[in-house]
């Protein structure tokens, strides 16, 4: 069933996970955990990071993108035990927001039965609104549209690929679309289902 609340109305939860990279023959793991939560009325808050338990090895790879080693996560709690940080800011309403959410679903999956849905995935959103954009991974396409600073602000500090910094800038790059493209009354199902044909005719055309 659709979620036909105002999007004014709505109380959305940026989450983001670093990982520790798929090695050959093993699943990827979560190493770091941020959240934040921002809506219309409220402004942006409830501000939480953790490293997460060591479970093996963290890529190389991983490493050199978010600088998280072994040594970071030692004493770190697990991501189950976690729970009431996470469903304090994705329970109760609150409308999950991730940029290309792929990897923020699988984790969460750690929590059986959780009731995350639906989500917000602004890496839609951002091919929907700018699809001519060279690109739209989360950082160039906050760099690009000038809100990079505003999350600089909000996380001080920080920087891309921290997991805080990035929930902080899916929500960042979340408000800037709803204002600039006036979607305040929409129902929140326009933000969950973008129409992305224009960005899909024109990778098309590119091939």
């Amino acid at each position: 069933m659709k979620d036909l609340r105002k999007v004014r109305d709505v109380v959305f939860g940026g989450i983001d996970f670093e990982g520790a990279g798929a090695q050959r023959g093993k699943e990827d793991w979560p190493v770091q955990i941020g959240m934040a939560t921002w809506s219309l009325e409220g402004g942006y808050g409830d501000l939480f990071v953790s490293f997460l338990e060591c479970e093996g090895q963290v890529d190389w790879y991983a490493k050199k993108i978010h600088g998280i080693d072994e040594s970071k996560l030692a004493g770190a709690p697990s991501l189950l035990s976690l729970w009431p940080e996470v469903n304090g800011r994705l329970g109760n309403g609150a409308v999950p927001v991730a940029h290309a959410k792929g990897t923020e679903k699988r984790f969460l999956r750690k929590f059986p039965g959780n009731p995350f849905d639906p989500w917000v995935d602004t890496l839609l959103l951002a091919r929907a609104s700018l699809p001519d954009s060279k690109k739209h991974s989360l950082g160039i396409f906050c760099e690009d549209v000038g809100v990079a600073d505003k999350v600089r602000e909000l996380v001080p500090g920080r920087d891309w690929h921290d997991a805080l910094f990035d929930a902080v800038a899916s929500l960042v790059l979340l408000e800037w679309i709803i204002k600039r493209y006036g979607l305040e009354d929409l129902p929140l199902w326009a933000l969950v289902a973008p129409n992305t044909g224009a960005w899909y005719r024109l990778r098309k055309a590119m091939t």
